[in-house]
C-alpha cells in the first residue's frame, strides 16, 4: 500500500527533486500540494508547484498558503541559493490549472480530517500553514497519520546562523507551535539531511530517461550545485527536502531519539531548535543511512518513470 503523502512546499529546488520523487516513487501517493513562503515568495511558490505537477503530468490540488509568518516581517528570499524564481536559471510555461480555492491551512485540515488516519504531512518550508491548520482545526492532530517536518539544527549549527536553520528562522513562533502539539511528529534536520550528498552527474542518466522532467531538473540543480561549490566546496547538494519524503516509507535508515522541542522565538539565537522542555515529546532525527537514502533517491528519479 502506498503512502498518502501530502507536501507543504516553497519550491525551490531541493523541493522540486522532493516533488518529482513523491511521484516517480512506487510507494508514494501524492494527494497535494500546499505552498509557503521561504526559497521564494507564497506567489512565486504556488505558480511553481503549479508548473511542476504539469511538467509530471500530474492532477492534485494545489492549496496557496500564508504571505508571511505569524508575527514577525518577512524575510527576503534565499534567492542566491535557489534563483530569483526559484528553480535556478529555468523558466517553465505558465500553469494552465488554478489553485485550490481554498487556503493552505484549511486545504491541509479537510484533507487530513477527509482521511483519517491515512495522511502523511510533510511540511519542508516554514511551518506557517501547518500553524495555522492546527489554530482552525486542533483535531487534525489526532487524524494525521504522522508529520515529517524538514527542518532544525538540534545538535549541529544552522545554515542562516550558527544557531538557526532556515525553515525554523523564517517562522520560529510557527515552528514552537507545531513542535509542541501532541501528534505524531519526527524532525528530519541538519544533523541528518548535511550528511547526504547528491553530486553534480549523479541525474545525469535522467535527462535521457524522463524528457520532460530530467533536463528541467538538471538544469535547474546546476544553480543549486554552483551555490553548493561556492559555499561548501563540494559540485552538488544536500538532499534536505528529498530526505524528509523517503524517511515516510523509509524510516528505518533514520536514527531518532524521543524528547520535547524548544524554539528560541526572540534574541540572538533566533530560530535555535533544541531539546528539551516540556512540550510534547517528539522524534528528532541524530543519525541517517546517508548512502542508502541517495541511492533510493537516484534509483527513482533516474529510472524513467517520470514523463
Amino acid at each position: 500500500m502506498s503512502e498518502r503523502i501530502l507536501i507543504d512546499t516553497d519550491p525551490g529546488i531541493d523541493d522540486a527533486m522532493a516533488i518529482l520523487y513523491a511521484i516517480a516513487a512506487p510507494d508514494i501517493e501524492l494527494v497535494g500540494l500546499s505552498t509557503i513562503f521561504g526559497n521564494v515568495t507564497t506567489e512565486i511558490a504556488t505558480r511553481n508547484a503549479l508548473q511542476l505537477l504539469e511538467l509530471a503530468g500530474v492532477a492534485v490540488p494545489v492549496a496557496r498558503g500564508a504571505e508571511k509568518p505569524l508575527r514577525r516581517e518577512l524575510a527576503p528570499p534565499a534567492d542566491f541559493v535557489h534563483g530569483a524564481h526559484g528553480f535556478g536559471e529555468v523558466r517553465l510555461p505558465a500553469p494552465s490549472q488554478k489553485a485550490d480555492p481554498r487556503s493552505a491551512a484549511r486545504f491541509i485540515a479537510d484533507t487530513i480530517l477527509e482521511n483519517p488516519g491515512d495522511i502523511t504531512l510533510i511540511p519542508v518550508g516554514p511551518l506557517t500553514n501547518i500553524a495555522l491548520a492546527l489554530r482552525e482545526a486542533p483535531e487534525i492532530a489526532k487524524a494525521v497519520k504522522k508529520v515529517i517536518v524538514m527542518g532544525g539544527a538540534v545538535r549541529t549549527a544552522g545554515n542562516v546562523t550558527k544557531h538557526a536553520e532556515a525553515n525554523i528562522w523564517n517562522d520560529p513562533d510557527a515552528a514552537a507551535e507545531v513542535f509542541a502539539a501532541e501528534w505524531p511528529l519526527k524532525l528530519v534536520g541538519l544533523d541528518v539531511t548535511q550528511q547526504i550528498r547528491c553530486r553534480g552527474h549523479d541525474l545525469e542518466p535522467m535527462r535521457a530517461a524522463s524528457p520532460n522532467c530530467g533536463p528541467f531538473l538538471n538544469d535547474a540543480a546546476a544553480f543549486y550545485f554552483r551555490f553548493h561549490e561556492k559555499t561548501r566546496g563540494f559540485t552538488g547538494s544536500y538532499l534536505h527536502d528529498p530526505a524528509a519524503v523517503i524517511c515516510a516509507t523509509h524510516p528505518e535508515w533514520f536514527e531518532t531519539v524521543e524528547g520535547p522541542l524548544t524554539v528560541t522565538v526572540d534574541g540572538e539565537a533566533l530560530g535555535c531548535t533544541r531539546e528539551g522542555g516540556s512540550a510534547h515529546p517528539q522524534r528528532i532525527s541524530i543519525g541517517v543511512s546517508a548512502e542508502e537514502v541517495r541511492r533510493r533517491f537516484l534509483k527513482i528519479l533516474n529510472a524513467g518513470s517520470l514523463p
